[in-house]
């Protein structure tokens, strides 16, 4: 069985007939887009959508800090830059 990862779920001819009620309905949660009760897909508002992709930038920089935890410093002076 298929997990949904929404709370909000519209068959994707609910969806087609107005997509501007399903988002409002919705009100600002992603919703799963179904099709033949299977999740075809998912529609996330902007503003989350945003949030994830900032999460994973932070995620892909702590990834970029461990990996150079271990690395010794160059001493620099400022008038050398």
């Amino acid at each position: 069985m298929q997990n949904v990862l929404a709370n909000v779920m519209v068959s994707i001819s609910e969806f087609k007939k107005d997509p501007s009620a399903v988002i409002a309905e919705a009100d600002g949660t992603p919703v799963a887009i179904l099709n033949h009760n299977r999740v075809m897909g998912y529609l996330v508002p902007a503003r989350l959508y945003e949030q994830i992709m900032e999460r994973l930038e932070d995620l892909d920089l702590i990834d970029v800090i461990k990996a150079r935890s271990g690395e010794q410093g160059i001493p620099v002076s400022l008038d050398d830059l």
